[in-house]
């Protein structure tokens, strides 16, 4: 079986699975990215160049659209260049139209994974009822479905990550889509025994209570503004905490760009507005999976906050290393997150109640043991990679096994006389 996967960056959501299939099946894997090429355990690695896209000449409306036939080009070019690789399953990430070409050099089924579908209205977009929506990113949410939709009709099968996901498709492409989650590897992310307490060349000690946060960017979005507000209060009702802030001053889904005005990040933004004592924070940059998960492991809670959106893997990395999860009362949290029994929710617009909940697990840790354990046993037994691992691969091999069926051939086609042959 050779199956190749498709996305820009690697190993992304795929990158373990094809490990798994190269070491315990022995199956070959390719991974087309924009990546160098090389071997990586086991896994082929061919890199595609974009050319073209979305320039500031394009309408914003179709930017999106522009860039992602670039990239649905290079992946195409890339290929074509390697008649050695004949898949017998392509699996791609849809949005980018890297698998639109394909059906024109490989004649095998087509997975495409979905993570989301764009609404103007009841969604991620206008959640944050504090701030306007600018018109123009309303408009353009449609525009954005264009590739995602032509994904959906070229595909054999697709999937999303979780429920909350599917719920936001059209009724008439939820049938074509199932539920499987990208896996938790709790090989790193696991309860990990006496993690540093030391960062930034400071060492907190053994009293003082740790709170973690962790995003890829500090966005509105996952609400790095309510957490900080909620920090603030955490540390003047329980003076002896610090907080343990992971991730970057960057922008990873748009939209706090009219907020901030001519501040250099959200983060600057927040602490120009209000007093706080940074002696708190220490912000600690992005951390690889081992650095991570010793950081969720030697917190006494954890917050995570995120408006109806794509749910973030560090939310359910937190659950598998045992974090008390203090989460945003929001579907994709909730999907997760049963109340008082592994993890709490609370009003993503709510600092002081978002406070109220951590301080209470500050005060008491070993109370809340059980709410520990019960997110690493939730993890494990449902989306761990042992639990994921089966469903994933009972999707391809059902895939395979029905064969190509989204362009069907027609029958006149079939029936239609050879042609005459020349000379």
């Amino acid at each position: 079986m050779h199956v190749l996967y498709v996305h820009q960056n690697f190993p992304a959501q795929f990158g373990h699975i094809a490990a798994h299939l190269v070491r315990e099946k022995g199956w070959r894997c390719t991974f087309v990215s924009e990546r160098d090429p090389g071997l990586f355990d086991g896994i082929e690695r061919i890199q595609y160049i974009t050319r073209g896209g979305a320039t500031k000449h394009n309408s914003y409306y179709t930017r999106t659209f522009e860039t992602a036939v670039a990239h649905a080009e290079g992946v195409y070019r890339a290929l074509k260049a390697r008649s050695d690789v004949k898949p017998d399953l392509i699996v791609g990430h849809s949005g980018f139209g890297s698998t639109i070409f394909l059906p024109e050099l490989h004649d095998c089924p087509i997975i495409n994974m979905f993570e989301y579908y764009y609404h103007s209205r009841h969604s991620d977009m206008d959640y944050r009822h504090d701030a306007p929506i600018n018109e123009q990113k309303i408009l353009r949410s449609s525009i954005r479905n264009a590739m995602i939709q032509l994904d959906l009709v070229n595909c054999d099968a697709g999937y999303v990550p979780t429920g909350f996901q599917k719920s936001v498709f059209p009724g008439i492409f939820q049938p074509k889509l199932e539920v499987v989650f990208d896996g938790v590897d709790t090989g790193v992310y696991h309860r990990v025994a006496d993690p540093p307490r030391r960062y930034l060349d400071r060492t907190i000690g053994p009293q003082t209570r740790i709170v973690t946060y962790c995003a890829r960017g500090f966005e509105r979005m996952r609400g790095f503004d309510m957490f900080m507000q909620a920090a603030r209060i955490i540390y003047e009702r329980y003076p002896d905490v610090v907080f343990l802030v992971v991730g970057t001053d960057r922008i990873c889904y748009g939209g706090d760009e009219e907020q901030i005005g001519d501040a250099k990040s959200l983060r600057h933004y927040v602490l120009s507005r209000d007093q706080y004592d940074l002696s708190k924070f220490m912000f600690v940059g992005w951390k690889t999976p081992a650095e991570l998960a010793a950081i969720l492991s030697v917190g006494d809670a954890h917050i995570y906050l995120t408006v109806p959106f794509v749910l973030s893997w560090s939310m359910m990395d937190a659950l598998a290393c045992g974090a008390a999860v203090v989460g945003s009362d929001t579907a994709p949290v909730r999907e997760m997150i049963t109340d008082g029994r592994n993890g709490f929710l609370v009003s993503f617009f709510d600092p002081e109640q978002i406070a109220a909940r951590v301080v209470e697990i500050l005060e008491d840790p070993p109370a809340y043991r059980s709410i520990r354990e019960n997110a690493m046993d939730f993890i494990q037994r449902d989306y761990s990679l042992d639990a994921v691992l089966p469903r994933m691969l009972d999707l391809y091999d059902r895939t395979v096994s029905a064969g190509r069926k989204a362009r069907p051939i027609p029958e006149d086609f079939l029936k239609r006389p050879s042609a005459p042959e020349v000379g």
